[in-house]
């Protein structure tokens, strides 16, 4: 009796693919793939950085069809804390990266088709699925994330479209390496983006896989289309938690707009990168100090929840009164009204409001 071979994980994402949109034919066999920055030109039979976008008899092949993690989070674990405070986020993500970075948390998924021990496994699902789940669970947003999402735009935006048509909220939780043309590609399906600035050094940045000028084109070019933004830089001790460092990537935000709400969030040991120490309290309040210092009206300290004191809260940037207070991931009291400070009626930059729907066809 013959032993009937078990198709590997690649091969199997392989048949759950679609003929994708943001690709450029540039001739013999030939094409450029711009679902990120790194703009990867791939021939026939070959795939792009990311490992899941690949080229097959002159067209270019998308992940689709389903998911590598699913889960029900609140939004303020994404993180968002000026989206829809308390809400509930339907959280999926699929496999593949365009980065490598050595202290991934989620590198089960993202990093699944480089590194062996990743064992990595899907479900099938289709866009109704997840919609109809979301509903079910009560969830007011869906978010792709725990993988690089720019990198399955063409499911999400499947995904997104249908949601939309139930007034679903959307999101990206992103590393911001992006392009011009994939940010106007999703720019009408998706209403909520975070991007990891993970430092201000380029050289630091190619070791993870990126470019870090790409980056900050996303950011600027994020909130001139108007997605509501959140910046969240992971300090990493020795890697990037320099003070002077630090104040760089708060003096750019502010140059972009003191309005985006800036998380710096605490390490832990993970993936490749063992031998690092955990990121100090200290360390996140002396970030939270600059960043308020250089002019940013919303700064939190995270993954310390209770450790950061005052600093998981949203405060008015004109009279200071406390408009958000939380612990961790819970919203402990909201006095918000209408995205305005009750005492003195400033208006708190965020997305407070479900947005009326949008006929999505």
């Amino acid at each position: 009796m013959m032993k009937t071979e078990i198709p590997t994980l690649k091969e199997i994402l392989s048949e759950h693919t679609h003929e994708g949109t943001l690709t450029k034919d540039l001739g013999n066999g030939k094409l450029e793939c711009f679902s990120c920055g790194h703009r990867c030109v791939i021939g026939d039979g070959k795939e792009g950085i990311c490992r899941v976008r690949f080229n097959r008899g002159g067209k270019l092949y998308v992940p689709w069809g389903y998911v590598g993690g699913l889960q029900l989070d609140p939004v303020e674990k994404k993180p968002f804390f000026h989206a829809l405070p308390g809400s509930r986020a339907l959280s999926f993500g699929m496999l593949g990266c365009d980065y490598h970075c050595s202290y991934c948390q989620n590198w089960v998924t993202s990093q699944a088709l480089r590194d062996p021990e990743a064992i990595s496994s899907i479900e099938f699902a289709d866009a109704a699925d997840l919609v109809s789940l979301a509903l079910e669970r009560k969830a007011k947003i869906i978010t792709s994330t725990y993988n690089e999402p720019l990198i399955t735009s063409e499911w999400a935006v499947e995904i997104f479209s249908f949601a939309k048509r139930y007034g679903l909220v959307t999101s990206y939780v992103s590393n911001g390496n992006a392009t011009p043309e994939v940010l106007d590609y999703i720019r009408p399906y998706v209403d909520l983006y975070k991007v990891d600035l993970k430092g201000f050094n380029d050289r630091q940045y190619r070791k993870l896989g990126g470019v870090l000028q790409n980056v900050l084109d996303t950011i600027q070019r994020l909130h001139k289309l108007n997605f509501w933004m959140e910046v969240v830089t992971l300090l990493v001790p020795g890697f990037n938690d320099s003070e002077e460092e630090i104040r760089e990537i708060a003096d750019f935000l502010v140059a972009v707009s003191p309005d985006i709400p800036w998380h710096v969030t605490a390490f832990h040991s993970d993936y490749k990168m063992t031998d690092v120490d955990r990121t100090s309290a200290g360390t996140l309040l002396r970030a939270v100090e600059i960043g308020y210092g250089a002019g940013l009206h919303y700064v939190y300290a995270g993954n310390l929840p209770g450790d950061v004191g005052k600093f998981e809260n949203t405060y008015c940037p004109s009279c200071h009164s406390t408009v958000i207070e939380r612990k961790g991931f819970t919203v402990l009291r909201n006095i918000l009204k209408n995205g305005v400070c009750p005492k003195c009626s400033t208006a708190i930059a965020g997305f407070w409001e479900m947005p009326v729907s949008r006929n999505f066809q």
